[in-house]
C-alpha cells in the first residue's frame, strides 16, 4: 500500500527470510564467519543456535550465496522427517539420482557417498545445512551422526551445519547424543541486535528496498523500537511496517516515536478503550476470564490453605506454598524446601520422557511412524491451566542461578498444579507460587509423524476435523465439520496471533504441536 508513496520497489520489513536484506551486525558478522571457516576449513560439524526472529534462517541463506562454485550445497528446511526421508531429501537437493527401486536407508547412503567421494577427487567441498534443527527426532540425528563417517582418511567427505534455536544445544548435551556433541567444532549462539544497531539496521532495510532517502526514523523513535522488540529483527521489522503504514496515511516522511508507540499497540491489539468493548478479539476476552479464574482458584486456595498462601506477608516462608503429595512418601528433610522443584535442563528434559512414556505407554505408539520431539514457545501464564499435557516452564525470581531452571508440571488442578520434584516425587504447588517463578518459556514433548502435511484451505479429512474439535473446546468459533474451510482458517489465525505464532491460517508442525497441548486426549 505505500511502497509507491515512500519510493520503494517492495517492502523493507518483509517478514520473509531475503539474504538481501542480511544486516551485518557485529553477531550477524562472527555467525557468518563461524560458518564459512566451518565449512572451507572441513571441520565437518557446525552448529548455530539464536532465540526465534533473531534472523538465523536469513544468515542461513545469505551463507549459501556466498559459497563458491567449488562448494556443492543441500537445504533442509522440513525438520520433522524420519531418517530415511532425511535421506530422501538430502540426496535429492544434492541432485543424485538414484534407482527408482531403492528402498532401505543403505541405498541412499551409498548413492550420497558415492557422490561425495566424486565431488571430493574433483576438488570440490559439500555442505549439508538443516534448519529448525531443534525438531529433529532423536533417531534422525543419530543418523546424521553416521553421515559423519563419510569421510577419506584425512578429510571429510561432507560437512554439516545444523541451525536451530537454543534448546537445540540442550538437546545435544544429553547422554544419548554425547558422541554426536563431541564431533561439533565449531559452535555460535546468535544474539539480537544492539541499541546502537536499530538505526543502522532500519536504514539498511530502506536502502535494500530502493528508498530516496527522504525518509528517516528519528532517534527516539529507534529506542522506543529497541524497547518493545530487545533487538530481535523479526519484531523489529513487524513494528516498523506498521508504523510505515501509518505515517503513509499521515502523509509524512518522518517517523516518530509517537507513531511506533501506536504501531506497538495496533500490534498487541491494545486499546485505551474498554478492551472488552473496542478490541473485543477472542485473545482479550479468553485473557480476562482465564485471569479471572485464576484469581478465583487463587481465593479458594487461599481459603484451604492460607497458611501456606500467606508467605512472607506472614512471617513465613516463602517455600510455604509448596505441600507435599500425601499419596507418596517425600524425604521430610526435603518437604520445606522449594529447591527440590528447580530442575536443570537435562533432568527437566530426561523427566519430561518420563512421564510421555508412563502416560501414554512404550506400546502406544509405532516408533516408525511417530518421533518424539521438544517444542518451545512463549507463552503467558494465563494459559497453563488450559494444558492438558504435562510441560516445563522456564522459571524466574530465583536469588542467583547461572543456568536455566525448570519446573516440570505433571498436570495442573484446579488450585495449582502438580509437579515432579529432582527425586521424582509429586509435589503440589499454589496457584500463586507458578504465576511469581512463571518465565513464560513453556516446552513440551510432541510425538510428531513422519509426514504431517499442513493443513490448508480446502483439506478435509479426520484430521481437520480433530483441530477443529480442539479450537472449539478452547473458545474458539468453528464447526467441526471436517473441512478446512475459510471459517476454520480465519478461527486458526485467530489462535496463532492470541499465541504469538506466524498468523498465516495454516495449521504447520508448531500450531500442530500447540494445539496438541490443549487437546484433551
Amino acid at each position: 500500500m505505500y511502497y509507491s508513496y515512500f519510493g520503494f520497489k517492495e517492502s523493507p520489513f518483509n517478514l520473509t527470510p531475503d539474504p538481501r536484506y542480511l544486516f551485518l551486525s557485529p553477531y550477524h558478522k562472527e555467525a557468518l564467519d563461524h560458518l564459512l571457516y566451518g565449512v572451507n576449513e572441513r571441520k565437518g560439524f557446525v552448529t548455530i543456535t539464536g532465540g526465534i526472529g533473531t534472523g538465523k534462517t536469513t544468515l542461513c541463506r545469505a551463507f549459501l550465496s556466498r559459497l563458491n562454485d567449488s562448494t556443492r550445497s543441500a537445504l533442509v528446511f522440513n525438520s520433522f522427517i524420519s531418517d530415511r526421508e532425511l535421506l530422501i531429501a538430502i540426496n535429492q537437493e544434492f541432485g543424485i539420482e538414484t534407482d527408482p527401486s531403492s528402498k532401505s536407508k543403505k541405498d541412499y547412503i551409498d548413492a550420497l557417498n558415492d557422490f561425495l567421494l566424486s565431488t571430493f577427487s574433483n576438488g570440490d567441498n559439500a555442505v549439508l545445512l538443516i534448519d529448525e534443527a531443534q525438531n529433529l527426532s532423536r533417531t534422525v540425528l543419530e543418523q546424521i551422526r553416521m553421515l559423519s563417517n563419510l569421510e577419506t582418511e584425512k578429510e571429510k567427505l561432507i560437512q554439516i551445519v545444523l541451525v536451530g534455536q537454543p534448546e537445540l544445544g540442550k538437546i545435544l548435551s544429553t547422554n544419548s547424543l554425547k558422541q554426536l556433541d563431541e564431533r561439533i567444532t565449531v559452535r555460535y549462539h546468535l544474539k539480537p541486535l544492539d541499541h546502537k544497531d536499530i538505526q543502522a539496521y532500519v536504514a539498511h532495510r530502506l536502502v535494500v528496498a530502493g528508498g530516496r532517502g527522504d525518509l528517516a526514523f528519528n532517534r527516539n523513535a529507534c529506542e522506543k523500537i529497541y524497547a518493545y522488540s530487545g533487538g530481535n529483527p523479526r519484531r523489529i521489522n513487524a513494528v516498523c511496517d506498521r508504523a510505515l503504514l501509518i505515517a503513509y496515511t499521515r502523509e509524512s516522511h518522518n517517523i516518530t516515536k509517537q507513531m511506533i508507540g501506536k504501531a506497538i499497540r495496533d500490534i498487541r491489539g491494545d486499546s485505551k478503550d474498554d478492551p472488552l468493548v473496542s478490541g473485543s478479539s477472542g485473545k482479550k476476552i479468553r485473557s480476562v476470564i482465564l485471569l479471572i479464574l485464576l484469581v478465583i482458584a487463587a481465593a479458594l486456595a487461599g481459603w484451604n490453605f492460607r497458611d501456606a498462601f500467606l508467605g512472607p506477608s506472614s512471617g513465613g516462608e516463602k517455600n510455604a506454598v509448596v505441600r507435599t503429595m500425601k499419596s507418596l512418601p517425600v524425604n521430610s528433610e526435603s518437604v520445606n524446601t522449594t529447591a527440590e522443584l528447580f530442575l536443570d535442563s537435562k533432568k527437566s528434559t530426561s523427566t519430561l520422557y518420563e512421564l510421555f512414556t508412563t502416560i501414554n505407554g512404550e506400546s502406544s505408539y509405532d516408533s516408525n511412524q511417530i518421533h518424539l520431539g521438544m517444542v518451545e514457545l512463549n507463552i503467558g501464564p494465563e494459559y497453563y491451566v488450559m494444558f492438558k499435557k504435562p510441560f516445563r516452564v522456564n522459571i524466574t525470581g530465583l536469588p542467583s542461578s547461572p543456568a536455566r531452571k525448570y519446573l516440570v508440571i505433571r498436570k495442573t488442578t484446579d488450585d495449582g498444579a502438580i509437579t515432579i520434584d529432582a527425586e521424582g516425587n509429586e509435589r503440589q504447588v499454589m496457584t500463586s507460587f507458578i504465576l511469581d517463578h512463571w518465565g513464560r518459556s513453556v516446552s513440551w514433548i510432541y510425538p510428531f509423524k513422519d509426514i504431517s502435511n499442513p493443513l490448508v484451505e480446502g483439506v478435509r479429512g479426520p484430521h481437520v476435523m480433530n483441530i477443529q474439535k480442539i479450537l472449539s473446546g478452547i473458545g474458539y468459533l468453528v464447526n467441526t465439520t471436517g473441512i478446512y474451510d475459510k471459517s476454520t482458517s480465519a478461527e486458526v489465525t485467530r489462535f496463532q496471533r492470541d499465541f504469538g505464532l506466524l498468523a498465516d491460517g495454516v495449521v504447520g508442525p508448531r500450531t500442530r504441536a500447540l494445539l496438541y497441548q490443549f487437546d484433551g486426549k
